[in-house]
């Protein structure tokens, strides 16, 4: 994928498995530091004081950049029997600014490395394939500044051509916060012209990171 996209979860969620008896709960929560996924390990500690392990995954920002951040933690697991697959599942399927955290109760049947790695990995893609994900992208944004009269009818066009609009603020004007590719900076702003028969302006605003589908409409690849 781009260094300037990547994929996220679109909801927060859990999924279960079971191997031989072991119960494994995958928690999958969408996270922006390491701090909040530290959180959920705590918080399920004391949901769940009678699971044996809470072993996680973490994996912040688009994978391959330098800013990037990815934990793994074994918690009393067989080191590189749990946190480590579950990291790789991450990886391979591109998921990012997320925590999963898998709790196992012990079935009473020892599983093995192997038998570890699996069940770890399996219950990891068992929680993204229940919350899905939703594409992240780099996007210009735009302040599109437009009179109160043709506020609504413009944002109505701006979507329907696919433009993220991420903020209206209401003054002496309207002013639309749009997030908007790259490529189609240049594009966006003769729309906004022609569109309003040239009584709109716009205003270059920097650049964010912005979600752009919905979740609804995405899809997990599977590795």
């Amino acid at each position: 994928m781009s260094p300037d996209a990547y994929l996220v979860p679109a909801r927060d969620g859990r999924a279960e498995t079971e191997v031989r008896r072991s119960r494994f709960l995958a928690t999958v929560r969408r996270v922006e530091d390491e701090a909040a996924a530290r959180s959920l390990v705590e918080e399920l500690r004391r949901t769940h004081p009678d699971a044996r392990h809470h072993c996680s995954a973490l994996a912040l920002g688009p994978w391959g950049a330098g800013s990037s951040v990815q934990r793994a933690s074994d918690d009393g697991e067989p080191s590189g029997t749990a946190g480590a697959p579950m990291l790789e599942v991450l990886r391979g399927r591109e998921v990012a600014d997320v925590v999963v955290v898998v709790s196992r109760w012990f079935g009473g049947v020892l599983l093995g490395a192997g038998g570890l790695v699996r069940a770890y990995g399996d219950a990891t893609r068992a929680g993204l394939d229940a919350v899905g994900v939703r594409r992240r992208e780099r996007r210009d944004l735009l302040d599109v500044e437009v009179g109160h009269a043709d506020a609504g009818r413009l944002e109505s066009d701006l979507r329907s051509r696919g433009v993220v609009v991420l903020d209206t603020t209401y003054a002496a004007t309207v002013t639309l916060r749009v997030a908007v590719a790259p490529a189609r900076t240049a594009d966006l702003v003769a729309s906004v012209a022609a569109l309003s028969a040239g009584t709109a302006s716009t205003a270059p605003a920097g650049s964010s990171w912005v979600d752009v589908e919905d979740p609804q409409g995405s899809s997990t690849p599977s590795t």
